[in-house]
């Protein structure tokens, strides 16, 4: 499961930084701006298959693998499980305005997870009330491919839902109408 997560983490990684060049390179190639179109169209069921991986990941650590949250991860969980339910509210309601609901928690909890990542790496210090109420935030209970842990797979999903939600193709027109 570990490396499912992983792997999944990086696909939302990478998703997010693909959006990014996909806007950067819209007004000059005219496929790439449709393709951005037909993605960030699909923002309710993305946001939604998101969040919804990252929820159940978490509880299948906790409640299944038996891996005891650390008192960040519990911070990161009360940022993601929220978007869940509001992203599936927004697709059933057909709410397009939903994002801006959920945005500032998705901005929260990649602040959050940053912030555990580099605890878990060492850059920063982890503090001594982190451990009051469980196992050590820079303690790592897995690090596939070297670097994905729970942590990074929290940033990942969560930097992703910003992206998907804040990128837009609307005003991009394509090379041949600015001929």
């Amino acid at each position: 499961m570990q490396t499912l997560t992983s792997v999944l983490a990086i696909v939302a990684g990478a998703g997010a930084v693909l959006i990014v060049f996909a806007r950067l390179l819209a007004p000059h190639i005219g496929w790439v701006a449709d393709v951005g179109r037909n993605v960030v169209a699909q923002r309710a069921p993305l946001t939604l298959a998101i969040a919804a991986v990252a929820t159940l990941g978490s509880l299948y650590f906790s409640e299944s693998a038996n891996y005891v949250p650390c008192r960040l991860c519990w911070f990161q969980r009360i940022a993601m499980y929220p978007i869940t339910v509001v992203a599936l509210v927004a697709l059933i309601r057909r709410d397009l305005a939903a994002r801006w609901y959920f945005l500032p928690m998705a901005v929260i909890g990649a602040g959050i997870s940053t912030y555990h990542y580099l605890i878990e790496w060492g850059v920063l210090a982890d503090s001594e009330n982190c451990a009051l109420f469980g196992p050590s935030c820079s303690a790592v209970w897995y690090r596939e491919f070297g670097f994905v842990s729970m942590a990074f797979a929290a940033l990942a999903g969560f930097v992703a839902i910003i992206v998907l939600n804040t990128v837009s193709f609307d005003s991009v027109r394509s090379p041949q109408e600015t001929s």
